[in-house]
């Protein structure tokens, strides 16, 4: 059996252990081992087994990801996230569907220093679906400003899932980082945007709440200087070539715990749920890494990406039509995999075809990680609308995917906004120091 054949059965295997709901790190061991062993020999396989987690786990790049999960524990399990919901709302929450804008301007501030889509999702749902409830927002509309504004949490950095991306491609983390700032930034006007029309059309879904008294407004601001500061210090570090992105992410943490200590917001209770909440997840993306990196060399030993990107650079066909495949693909793995799963399962092909094509690497990773967040409010996985469902127990969740139907509009034309002037993505990148 030739090594190619043995490594499409090795993706179709995954695929399978994928839909019997096997963990992706096992997934990724259990079949990147098993190939290796196939086309080469077994003692090679075990000494992959063997040396790969120490390899993977020690590498410098990767100790930001915890830093930058820590920041964000700290400053979710200390409350702040209530505090900035309030600051945001008395500013824009008296206009018609104020609440819903604010839920979404309040998702980005927090995914600026959470980094997570569940983080985010979780905390903004625990604190706005309340607040809507009381004055009588619809439940699609408000589930929905919830499940858009928590997409922002891997886009905003810090984003987990970039670094994440750059551990996998070897491009730059910082500029990664860097780059999700204006493309972040854009859609979450695109779908505050989106919620003004729709309550403009229909003003029957979002009632006019009370306006807040002026200084009530300048009060509220001394809960948003600490998320400012901490985002100014890490990722301004980061721009500015004062920090690497593993520097800011301890700056951010350590930050993050002074303040909540200085604010005495942060139990003792509430710090061992902070740093044991930081482990499992840290030690869960780094196993998926030692997965992803055994399985990525049992892919290279089979030959596949190397005969994908010569054949599709061979073709007489537009780059740009080549990418649109891609990401049509994407979205359609996006609604039965898991985003991680789909990182390790194709980065190791259409990376270096991207690459072969003239596309730029941190480009696409800001483009992969949009088709993600169409996925996270797509049935019939949507982690989004189920951790939603999850926290609102009460609301059905076919009225939560249908209310999110606008806001998949808004991020696809974000999509398509970013695919035709990259430069949207590229420019703060191209300026930085360092």
């Amino acid at each position: 059996m030739s090594a190619e054949m043995i490594g499409m059965l090795g993706v179709i295997a995954l695929l399978v252990l994928f839909a019997l709901k096997v963990p992706v790190s096992v997934s990724l061991v259990i079949v990147g081992t098993i190939g290796i062993g196939f086309i080469r020999n077994w003692e090679t396989a075990l000494v992959q087994l063997g040396s790969t987690p120490f390899s993977t786990a020690s590498s410098y790049s990767l100790s930001v990801i915890p830093l930058f999960i820590l920041m964000g524990m700290f400053l979710s399990y200390s409350g702040f996230g209530n505090d900035l919901y309030t600051a945001v709302d008395s500013w824009i929450g008296h206009i018609r569907g104020g609440l819903a804008i604010t839920t979404i301007g309040t998702s980005a501030l927090f995914a600026s220093i959470s980094g997570s889509v569940n983080a985010t999702t979780a905390t903004m749902a625990r604190i706005a679906l309340p607040e809507m409830k009381k004055y009588k927002y619809d439940e699609g509309l408000s589930t929905s400003a919830v499940a858009a504004g928590g997409t922002l949490g891997i886009l905003i950095p810090p984003s987990v899932i970039l670094v994440l991306y750059g551990v996998l491609t070897m491009e730059p983390i910082g500029k990664l980082l860097i780059a999700g700032i204006i493309p972040g930034i854009l859609q979450m006007l695109l779908f505050m945007i989106v919620i003004y029309f729709i309550v403009v059309r229909k003003p029957e879904l979002a009632p006019v709440t009370p306006k807040k008294p002026f200084m009530v407004k300048v009060k509220s601001l001394n809960s948003v200087w600490p998320f400012a500061a901490l985002f100014l210090l890490s990722i301004g570090g980061i721009y500015f070539g004062f920090f690497t992105p593993t520097e800011a992410g301890g700056i951010g943490a350590f930050g993050a715990f002074l303040l909540a200590v200085a604010t005495r917001r942060l139990s003792w209770a509430d710090f061992k749920t902070s740093l044991n909440e930081t482990t499992r997840l840290t030690a869960m993306m780094f196993f998926i890494l030692i997965g992803a990196d055994i399985f990525s060399k049992f892919l290279a030993l089979s030959r596949i990406p190397v005969a994908i990107t010569q054949y599709v650079s061979e073709l007489d066909v537009s780059p740009m039509l080549i990418m649109f495949f891609i990401l049509v693909v994407y979205f359609i793995l996006g609604m039965f995999l898991e985003g991680l799963a789909i990182f390790v399962l194709t980065l190791p092909v259409v990376y270096p075809l991207i690459i072969e094509l003239g596309f730029n690497g941190v480009w696409f990773g800001i483009v992969m990680v949009l088709v993600m967040n169409i996925g996270l409010v797509t049935p019939p996985l949507g982690l989004s609308v189920y951790i939603i469902s999850g926290v609102a127990k009460d609301i059905p969740i076919e009225k939560i995917f249908r209310g999110v139907i606008p806001m998949l509009f808004a991020m696809i034309l974000c999509l398509v906004l970013i695919v035709i002037f990259p430069q949207i993505v590229t420019i703060l990148p191209d300026f930085m120091k360092g």
